[in-house]
């Protein structure tokens, strides 16, 4: 009662926000509690009833906004430059064509609100191994689950050798780009370096480039899990739900030692995916069942708004028939 009036402050802006999204409250599939005051059951059980979902507690309220904190303080001072150090080849070596080459990205991070978008001139797999050509940054991404938001960064190179790149978020339509001229190009001697030591390195860049997708994957399937469990809890036996917490916070932990490899983490997925196993069939079972029952009522609709209808053929000249009718 003593924070009641707080609360319903919040409803307002709340309510602005979908009006400045252009989005309907049906629309929105997760609301995540961010914040030490949202452990109040009050402010989850006002949430409930204004958006109809129940919020995602798979977060620390406090820890998720000191991290976000730190990361973007990083970011301003220049000491958060890469999130990831992997890098993906838009323009392969001696490549030309008058064409623009496109690929999509996405977020790392739950409700990130800005992408970095950093060109290299290279032939490695780690981007600190690679000569930076410029940066720049897409902000204003909408909050959203990691790798839900949709990056287009296209690369356009001109007979010139001048790039131009621009990336743009399919979600809201605001684009950033830059041009690289030729002024920031490597001399022929360094190029021939970076191409000689991109053999040299190159399965131990593989194995670099199969770790981070791996660690990717992981993070990928905690959070599948989480999101399941908490939407589908009535599925779950007490022993599962230990099992499970036990095995996810194993991954958790695997993904955090400095000693972590491709096969120990791949090993605790594994881990996971066993202790999941039952859960994951029932979740089917209950799905099927839903969609018998959907395909049951289906059959039983009222037949009267199910007209017969008749085909008459028409002749190649539609002319009328022998007995003066239109055919």
């Amino acid at each position: 009662r003593m924070t009641a009036k707080l609360l319903n402050r919040t409803k307002a802006p709340f309510e602005q926000v979908i009006k400045d999204a252009g989005i309907k409250m049906s629309e929105i599939d997760h609301v995540i509690l961010v914040g030490g005051s949202t452990r109040m059951p009050a402010v989850a059980d006002m949430v409930k009833k204004t958006t109809g979902k129940v919020p995602h507690k798979g977060v620390n309220p406090d820890e998720v906004v000191a991290s976000g904190a730190a990361i973007q303080a990083g970011v301003l001072r220049g000491d958060v430059t890469d999130m990831n150090n992997m890098t993906n080849h838009m323009i392969e070596l001696n490549f030309f064509n008058d064409t623009a080459t496109t690929e999509i990205y996405t977020t790392a991070v739950a409700n990130q609100p800005e992408v970095e978008i950093n060109v290299l001139q290279g032939e490695r797999a780690s981007a600190s191994d690679n000569k930076s050509l410029g940066k720049f940054r897409l902000t204003g991404i909408p909050p959203a689950p990691a790798r839900i938001p949709q990056i287009e960064v296209t690369f356009d190179i001109d007979a010139n050798g001048i790039v131009a790149v621009s990336a743009k978020d399919m979600g809201t339509g605001r684009e950033q780009a830059m041009t690289i001229t030729g002024g920031t190009a490597l001399a022929k001697d360094e190029i021939d370096d970076m191409i000689a030591n991109a053999e040299k390195y190159a399965a131990e860049d593989a194995e670099k480039r199969e770790f981070a997708e791996t660690k990717g994957q992981a993070d990928q399937l905690l959070y599948q899990i989480e999101t399941l469990q908490s939407e589908n809890e009535e599925l779950l036996t007490d022993d599962e739900k230990t099992t499970i917490a036990a095995a996810a916070d194993a991954l958790s932990d695997e993904l955090k030692e400095e000693e972590a490899t491709n096969e120990s983490v791949r090993a605790k997925m594994d881990e996971l995916i066993t202790a999941s196993q039952g859960f994951s069939e029932r979740l089917y079972a209950q799905a099927q069942e839903e969609a018998a029952e959907a395909a049951e009522a289906g059959e039983g609709d009222d037949d009267e708004s199910i007209m017969d209808a008749e085909v008459i053929e028409e002749d190649e000249a539609g002319e009328e028939d022998e007995d003066g009718e239109d055919a």
